[in-house]
């Protein structure tokens, strides 16, 4: 290669990307009975499904009864997870617990957006796929959980389902990112 400084910033942006697939482990609280979670400690099954999600945002109410059927279809073999980042007054807590009982997963308070920034979230609804390697923590499928947030029966790709698919399968999974479309989570 002529130009040795292209050569750099290709290795750094090649180590930037490998990075970005671990995770670290962080710890919040369940809104549903205020014990403290870890993102390692959450369940058995064969992988995470973290999904950023506020009671808010209509693109969030679109989602929840597809989220409540994804639920139930992998139940035992994918541990689903709501986290909450966003820092509106109306996003408390108090509100969170009642928002979304009828689902019976832990929905977790990030109000330091610390699960935000480990992750790269940005958007609500967006969802992070996790496995867990040994000690490691890694994001197999991060983005959309479909390809129509407004209306269901209109869905001709659904990306999160297809992930989930091929993780328990054992077999690659083609689409890695889909872009998220929702409301943007304001930071602190």
């Amino acid at each position: 290669m002529k130009n040795p400084m292209v050569l750099v910033l290709i290795l750094l942006l090649a180590a930037t990307l490998v990075s970005a697939q671990e995770v670290k482990d962080f710890s919040l609280t369940n809104t549903k009975d205020g014990k403290t979670i870890t993102l390692s400690g959450l369940g058995s099954g064969t992988g995470i499904a973290v999904v950023f999600t506020s009671h808010e945002c209509p693109f969030d109410n679109y989602y929840k009864e597809r989220l409540k059927e994804l639920v139930a279809q992998y139940a035992g073999k994918i541990q689903f997870v709501l986290i909450n980042s966003n820092q509106e007054a109306q996003e408390s807590v108090e509100q969170m617990a009642i928002h979304y009982k009828d689902i019976n997963v832990p929905y977790l308070a990030d109000k330091d957006q610390v699960a935000m920034e480990t992750l790269g979230a940005r958007k609500s609804t967006e969802v992070f796929l996790i496995t867990s390697t040994g000690a490691k923590l890694n994001v197999v499928y991060s983005g959309a959980i479909d390809d129509n947030p407004q209306v269901a029966k209109d869905v001709k790709q659904t990306f999160l389902k297809d992930a989930i698919e091929k993780l328990l399968a054992g077999q690659k999974i083609e689409v890695a990112n889909q872009r998220a479309s929702g409301c943007t989570i304001r930071r602190k």
